[in-house]
């Protein structure tokens, strides 16, 4: 009976605009040895699923979006040791989230504590966890450090900006509009800067007294790449993890030496997360500043599964703020 069950999922046949994701429904999965079947009660929406829709990054056809999820294990492998039935678990970086159940090598599924919810580490592992490998480990922000935050009060910004914060890092962040300045200030923005109404490199310049920031987190790419070089100090770094404007024309070199023997970085969360070791590490170090209120969710808009077609739409429109999550 169970074999013949079947799971309502969102598909990708052909790549493009968001009108590509379909609903449809598809056999229920069953675990190979080394994996796990998760009941997903939310699924995560994030920039890169953008790019999948899309076919900047690529995938075979036809395939289930989404990197990110949450529920509770309802089947286990043979060899799965690291989990079991009943198990509240997350997990992300593992296609295939934008559906009622996934399933998901028993190795990349992390535990979900007491005290964060479902919703919460759905939430929380792409970008809380991309938030901690930039602050802690490409970058290593210190006390007293300043950083440029870009997109500050998106889905990585707002908990970016209050790790930084936390740290004791001076943090100058980028926003559009006044509305998602307060929340940029509210999660620890020492200054903020308009965008649209004023140049950040004249700005970040006059704020750091002409020296220059320590640390550029950039997510946006192709509008603000070359000032942010710009208002590097000399040996400073530029940490280039996303393109929500468009990627970056390609550039020589030379230019880094130019302007102060700078350091350029695109990483992504795969490698920051490569081992189970550092999963767990760096998983559980988010769900612990989590449960200790020391980092606060946005959790902004949930969408029944059906409508990722408009989640996609409203995050392309940056018309959101915080985190989208899908619940099936």
């Amino acid at each position: 009976m169970w074999h013949n069950r079947r799971m309502k999922v969102i598909q990708v046949k052909q790549v493009g605009g968001p009108e590509v994701m379909e609903a449809a429904e598809l056999p229920m999965p069953r675990p190979k040895a080394d994996e796990a079947v998760v009941k997903i009660s939310a699924s995560g929406v994030n920039f890169i699923d953008i790019y999948f829709r899309e076919g900047r990054y690529k995938a075979a056809l036809p395939f289930v979006p989404g990197q990110e999820g949450a529920g509770t294990v309802s089947e286990v492998g043979a060899e799965a040791t690291s989990v079991k039935v009943g198990d509240r678990v997350a997990w992300t970086s593992v296609l295939g989230s934008y559906a009622e159940y996934a399933v998901v090598p028993a190795e990349r599924l992390v535990p979900i504590p007491q005290g964060v919810s479902d919703a919460e580490a759905a939430a929380a592992m792409l970008q809380g966890m991309t938030a901690h490998y930039l602050s802690h480990d490409t970058y290593p922000l210190k006390k007293g450090e300043t950083a440029l935050i870009h997109a500050a009060a998106g889905g990585v910004g707002l908990l970016l900006v209050q790790m930084a914060h936390n740290i004791g890092a001076r943090v100058i962040a980028t926003v559009s509009t006044e509305e998602k300045a307060k929340l940029a200030r509210g999660a620890g923005a020492g200054e903020v800067i308009l965008y649209t109404q004023s140049d950040f490199e004249v700005e970040t310049k006059r704020l750091t007294g002409g020296r220059g920031v320590d640390v550029v987190y950039d997510s946006v790419g192709k509008t603000t790449f070359d000032k942010g070089l710009n208002v590097l100090r000399p040996r400073g770094m530029m940490a280039l993890f996303g393109g929500s404007s468009g990627a970056v024309p390609p550039f020589d070199p030379i230019t880094l030496t130019q302007k102060g023997s700078l350091f350029l970085t695109r990483p992504s969360l795969g490698n920051y997360i490569a081992t189970r070791e550092e999963l767990v590490a760096r998983s559980g170090a988010v769900f612990g500043m989590m449960a200790s209120g020391k980092l606060k969710l946005r959790i902004e808009h949930k969408y029944p599964l059906s409508e990722a077609q408009r989640a996609h739409r409203e995050l392309e429109g940056r018309k959101t703020t915080g985190k989208l999550l899908l619940i099936p």
